[in-house]
C-alpha cells in the first residue's frame, strides 16, 4: 500500500519570505474578477480529483499551509466599504487570518451506500446549490474517503472564479504535484509548437503576403466585433433542447464526466493534420448533433445515423462562448515551469478573453466533416483579435460603468473550455492522482463542456442545468461514441498506419 508524505519543495532562487504580507492587500478586484460576481454570472470553478489511495487529511492540511496559503488571494477576503472614497465601495482584497477548519471539510460518508459514484455526483451537485461566505477567503476543499469505480477517494476543490482562471489554477495545482515516476520532479504541461519567425529578408511578394495577413486579421476582427455587438443586442441562438432561459446562471448543476483515450484523439489529430482542440470541438459538434437529433425525433423510431434520417431543424444557430488564455498576447511571458517551482510564484488572476464559436449542427454522411468544420472555424478564429477585444471591453465597461454593464453573453447555448493538464501521472501532496475533472457552475448557460488532458487520458466534463438537460450521462455517451465513430472512419479510410496505432 502506498503511503502519503509531505510535499518536498523545489528549490528556487526567488525570495518568497514576504509573500504572506498579501501583496494585493487593499487593492480593488480587477474588472474581470468583478465580472464573476455579477448575479447572472456568479461563477465558481469546481474540480473533482480522484485519488488512487485514501486521503490523509492531516497531510493535506499541512501542505496547504506551505502552498495555497502562500498565495495572497487564498488568504484574503473580498470585502467592500462604501466609506472608502478611494475605491468607491468596490470589492477589494483584505488580508485575514485563515482558519483551515473553515475551508477543509473532511466528510465521512456511509461506506455502505448503494452507489458511491452517485453519492459523489450528488454531493457535487449539492455544492452547486451553495455559495461560499464572503466572510472568509472564497475557496474550500472537501475530502471524501469513499471508493468509487474510478478512484479510492475523492477531493473536491471549489474556488470562486474571481480568484483565478483555469490556467492559473492549473499552474497552482501543478506546483503542488510531483511525477509518480520521479517524486522530486515537477510534472510538465503540453506545449504548442512555436512557429518559426519569418525571415526579415525577402522579396516584394513576401512582404505583400505579410501585409495581406495583417489586413486579414484586422478585417476578421472588425467582422467579429460587429457580430458580437449584434449578438449582445438581439441575435440569440436557436431555441433548442440545450438552450437555457434567462436567469439560468443561478440554478444548480449536475456535473458528470467521461474519460477517453488521448491516443485516440491524437490518432485523429495526426490523420487530419489538426490540433487536439480541433478534434475535441469536432467530437462535440458530432455529439450535440446526435443528442439533438434524438430529442427532436423522440417520437419516431430510431434516431437516424445518416443525413437522410435527420430529425433536426434546418439552419440551427448554436454557438459556444469559448475561452482563450491571453497571457501570450498581453505581454505576460512568465515561464510556467519556473512559476511552478514554488506555489508562491504562481500568479493568479483572470487573463482570459472569449470568442463566439459557431458549432455546425447536423448529421453528416462523413463523420470527418465534423473535424474539417472545427478545423476551419478554429483557423478562422485564430486570425482575429476577438478574444482580446472582449477582454478589453469587459475591463472598460466594468471600470467605468460597474458590473451593471458588461458581462458574459447570455445569447449563446454553451460554454466551452479546453485546458491542458500534466503529461505524466502525478501525485498531489503525496496522493497519487487517478483523474482530474474541473468545470464551473454559476455561468449564464444551461450547458458547459470542459476538456482537460491528464497523462494518456482526456476527461470530458459536462455541467448542466438538469431542468434543461435532464440526461447528462446520455450526452457523455454521445461524446464517447462520436470520438469512436470518427476514429473508426480514420482507420477505415486508411488515413493512419494501423500497425503503428
Amino acid at each position: 500500500m502506498r503511503t502519503t508524505r509531505a510535499l518536498k519543495p523545489i528549490q528556487t532562487t526567488k525570495n518568497v519570505e514576504n509573500i504572506l504580507s498579501c501583496t494585493e492587500e487593499g487593492q480593488p478586484l480587477s474588472p474581470m474578477a468583478r465580472m464573476f460576481h455579477k448575479p447572472e454570472s456568479n461563477v465558481y470553478i469546481i474540480t473533482v480529483i480522484g485519488f488512487q489511495t485514501r486521503i490523509n487529511p492531516e497531510v493535506v492540511k499541512a501542505n496547504l499551509v506551505d502552498t495555497f496559503l502562500k498565495q495572497p488571494r487564498f488568504s484574503c477576503l473580498q470585502a467592500s466599504s462604501v466609506a472608502d472614497e478611494k475605491h468607491g465601495g468596490l470589492l477589494k482584497w483584505v488580508r485575514t487570518e485563515v482558519d483551515l477548519d473553515n475551508h477543509v471539510k473532511v466528510i465521512s460518508p456511509d461506506l455502505n451506500v448503494d452507489s458511491p459514484d452517485m453519492y459523489v455526483e450528488d454531493y457535487v451537485s449539492n455544492l452547486s446549490r451553495t455559495k461560499i461566505s464572503m466572510s472568509i477567503p472564497m475557496w474550500d476543499l472537501h475530502l471524501l474517503n469513499i471508493k468509487t469505480s474510478k478512484a479510492e477517494s475523492v477531493g473536491i476543490l471549489r474556488v470562486h472564479h474571481s480568484i483565478g482562471d483555469g490556467v492559473s489554477l492549473m499552474s497552482l495545482f501543478m506546483s503542488c504535484s510531483r511525477k509518480v515516476s520521479d517524486p522530486d520532479a515537477l510534472p510538465t504541461l503540453p506545449t504548442s509548437k512555436k512557429q518559426k519567425p519569418c525571415s526579415s529578408s525577402g522579396g516584394l511578394l513576401q512582404h505583400f503576403i505579410k501585409l495581406l495577413s495583417v489586413l486579414l486579421i484586422y478585417w476578421n476582427t472588425l467582422v467579429d466585433v460587429v457580430l458580437f455587438l449584434i449578438t449582445i443586442l438581439f441575435l440569440d441562438d436557436t431555441k433548442t433542447p440545450l438552450k437555457g432561459p434567462p436567469g439560468v446562471g443561478s440554478t444548480p448543476r449536475r456535473i458528470v464526466h467521461r474519460i477517453v483515450s488521448l491516443d485516440d484523439v491524437k490518432l485523429v489529430k495526426n490523420a487530419m493534420n489538426a490540433t487536439i482542440n480541433d478534434v475535441m470541438v469536432g467530437v462535440t459538434q458530432a455529439a450535440l448533433s446526435r443528442y439533438l437529433n434524438r430529442k427532436y425525433g423522440k417520437n419516431k423510431k430510431g434516431g437516424g445515423g445518416a443525413a437522410g434520417n435527420s430529425n433536426l431543424p434546418k439552419n440551427i444557430r448554436l454557438r459556444a462562448t469559448s475561452f482563450v488564455n491571453l497571457r501570450p498576447y498581453l505581454g505576460n511571458h512568465e515561464d510556467i515551469s519556473e512559476m511552478m517551482k514554488s506555489s508562491s510564484n504562481v500568479k493568479l488572476g483572470n487573463l482570459i478573453g472569449y470568442v463566439l464559436f459557431p458549432f455546425t449542427i447536423g448529421l453528416r454522411e462523413d463523420a470527418l466533416d465534423y473535424i474539417r468544420s472545427a478545423k476551419a472555424t478554429g483557423k478562422r478564429k485564430k486570425a482575429t483579435l476577438e478574444a482580446i477585444y472582449t477582454y478589453l471591453m469587459a475591463k472598460t465597461f466594468n471600470k467605468f460603468f460597474g458590473t451593471k454593464w458588461g458581462g458574459f453573453p447570455t445569447q449563446t447555448t454553451l460554454w466551452f473550455s479546453n485546458v491542458p493538464g500534466p503529461q505524466e501521472e502525478i501525485t498531489c501532496f503525496g496522493h497519487e492522482v487517478a483523474y482530474i475533472a474541473p468545470t464551473c457552475y454559476g455561468q449564464p448557460n444551461a450547458l458547459m463542456i470542459h476538456v482537460v488532458s491528464y497523462a494518456n487520458k482526456i476527461n470530458i466534463i459536462v455541467s448542466v442545468d438538469e431542468e434543461i438537460v435532464p440526461d447528462p450521462h446520455q450526452l457523455c455517451d454521445d461524446l464517447e461514441e462520436s470520438l469512436k465513430l470518427i476514429k473508426d472512419v480514420v482507420i477505415y479510410k486508411g488515413l493512419v498506419d494501423c500497425n503503428v496505432y
